[in-house]
């Protein structure tokens, strides 16, 4: 078993996702193999809108839905139907996609690769790949030594990153705007660009992730940046991502995603069904969700209140004052790891079978 295979049998994709779907195409991966599958662009499927999807995002009144072999797909009417996009220029499975504007977006996925569309999304350029992380990781390390800093220990790091290959799955992003961005991942994976995406750069040595914990999620609040990952690791950036500082929860298990409630409150979800908020005064309370299901993507509504989603496609409704979490309905799928909402108000799921539409009306609790 390589070391891609032992990170996803290890739980690094959110729980739920068929691992063993994701896992074909790398089942006997090797450095050399995954290099192809980077240079193989995403073959046109008629079966593209059933394959796994691991994130959806809005770009303008599209929807944009990405996931395994370098799927993409597009829709139109609000999830009702989706094509392929037409050019995607690789065959890696893609784990995350958000968009600034209704041209202008991204995707990341395994192999540490990064694609850039401008045009909505039907055509993609490769902007980053696993390549290029370990010489990037190597030159951080170089200058943090002439600097005077203490890189040995992130010399010797980026040296294994450098000659492990390509097998570096990303697995979160976020874009301030149509320039600045980051994107984190397995073993601590941490990078920025200031220039949409034409340069990067590594910033693992601005995190005090100890243990190189995988990172699966970034994200902005009123007060700047945020960073979840595996063993309760929570990292926040008051200064556009150039310094992080430790957030201590109190939970030590995987986070795999967090949102701004407003008024300084925080919301932190994850594995077996855990849902923390931060107070406004620095202080930790679990939230009630009733069962032990893994929560995999959240959502804030317009009027203020939220929803969670777990792995077998699940709902919960929340308000940013309240305690508990209430069932808000389900949907017919599993897998679901990641959730939207289209223009006409519908919910929009990326699960194992593909993008699911949730009608508007059709939650309970007045999730709507």
């Amino acid at each position: 078993m390589n070391r891609l295979q032992r990170l996803l049998r290890g739980g690094l994709l959110a729980a739920g996702v068929s691992l063993q779907l994701l896992l074909d195409p790398l089942s006997a991966a090797h450095a050399a193999a995954v290099g192809d599958l980077l240079e193989r662009p995403a073959q046109m499927s008629i079966r593209a809108s059933s394959a796994v999807i691991l994130a959806v995002a809005n770009a303008g009144s599209r929807l944009v839905a990405v996931g395994e072999s370098g799927t993409v797909l597009l829709s139109d009417d609000n999830g009702r139907t989706w094509r392929q996009a037409g050019s995607v220029p690789a065959s890696v499975a893609l784990t995350g996609v958000q968009f600034v504007s209704a041209e202008t977006g991204w995707a990341i996925g395994h192999a540490g690769v990064v694609l850039r569309t401008d045009d909505g999304g039907d055509t993609w350029t490769r902007q980053l790949d696993g390549r290029q992380i370990g010489p990037l990781a190597i030159e951080e390390a170089r200058q943090l030594q002439a600097s005077g800093d203490a890189g040995g220990r992130l010399m010797r790091d980026a040296e294994l990153l450098a000659a492990d290959g390509p097998d570096k799955p990303l697995l979160g992003l976020y874009f301030a705007d149509a320039r600045h961005g980051w994107v984190v991942g397995a073993y601590g994976l941490a990078l920025e660009t200031e220039d949409g995406g034409r340069t990067w750069r590594t910033i693992m040595s601005r995190i005090p992730n100890t243990g190189a914990r995988h990172l699966y999620s970034v994200f902005s609040t009123a007060d700047g940046l945020l960073v979840a990952g595996e063993q309760g690791r929570l990292f926040a950036s008051s200064d556009g991502g150039h310094d992080f500082s430790t957030i201590e929860s109190g939970y030590a298990g995987t986070w795999f995603g967090g949102m701004p409630l407003g008024k300084a409150r925080l919301l932190f979800f994850g594995l077996r069904g855990n849902a923390w908020a931060q107070e406004a005064d620095g202080r930790w309370r679990q939230l009630d969700v009733g069962q032990a299901a893994t929560l995999t993507a959240g959502l804030r509504l317009d009027d203020g209140h939220y929803l969670l989603v777990d792995e077998g496609g699940r709902l919960y409704r929340g308000a940013t004052d309240g305690e508990r979490l209430s069932a808000a309905g389900a949907a017919p799928v599993a897998g679901v790891s990641g959730l939207v909402r289209a223009a006409d108000g519908a919910l929009i799921l990326a699960s194992m079978r593909g993008p699911y539409r949730l009608e508007p009306g059709s939650l309970n609790g007045g999730a709507q």
